[in-house]
């Protein structure tokens, strides 16, 4: 399974090299796509809920710190602990959110589809991976790196004020179906 940089304005080390999971290499890259994956980008975005009511404008900034990785099935994106220097969005297969629950084995929190976005909260707050992240099936992520995001938010005060308005009401709505599902859990004896 090899993760490659192919979208986006990189920096010149992103475009010659490509990261290959795997091995935990640096491989020279295969290329690094033009001007049309950045409007193909731009039109995976836009179908993205975490990017309702952005711009065409802003859509281009953020597809321009984009890129793309493919992983495939069963294989690790991140792990509980890893630094938190991504954010994800699903552009197809499926990634599962899971801890490991001694003697229990592996929980699955989440399984993630098309659209969905994870890894926000370590690139929040700058703290270590809250769980885990596997390929569940062969999956294509939009990843921005922690410094792209720092850097465009910080330059483009509109767009951030959006995005981090957008990452609460998505923060919100995940706490509310924790809070269901904890009642669920309590009100029926199975915690």
């Amino acid at each position: 399974m090899e993760v490659t940089g192919r979208v986006g304005a990189e920096s010149a080390e992103d475009s010659a090299f490509a990261v290959s999971a795997s091995k935990g290499t640096v491989e020279p890259a295969t290329g690094v796509a033009g001007a049309s994956s950045c409007a193909a980008v731009e039109g995976q975005l836009a179908k993205i809920a975490f990017f309702d009511g952005l711009t065409v404008e802003a859509l281009q900034l953020v597809a321009s710190v984009t890129r793309e990785e493919s992983f495939s099935a069963g294989a690790r994106i991140f792990k509980y602990g890893d630094p938190g220097d991504k954010l994800y969005f699903v552009a197809s297969g499926k990634v599962r959110i899971s801890r490991d629950v001694g003697a229990l084995g592996e929980e699955a929190l989440a399984v993630l589809g098309s659209g969905e976005v994870f890894g926000e909260m370590a690139l929040l707050d700058e703290s270590l991976r809250s769980a885990g992240a596997l390929a569940h099936e062969a999956c294509t992520l939009l990843v921005i790196t922690k410094d792209s995001f720092d850097d465009l938010l910080y330059l483009h005060k509109d767009l951030a004020y959006e995005v981090l308005w957008s990452c609460v009401r998505m923060l919100t709505s995940r706490l509310r179906d924790t809070n269901d599902k904890l009642t669920f859990l309590s009100t029926t004896g199975r915690f």
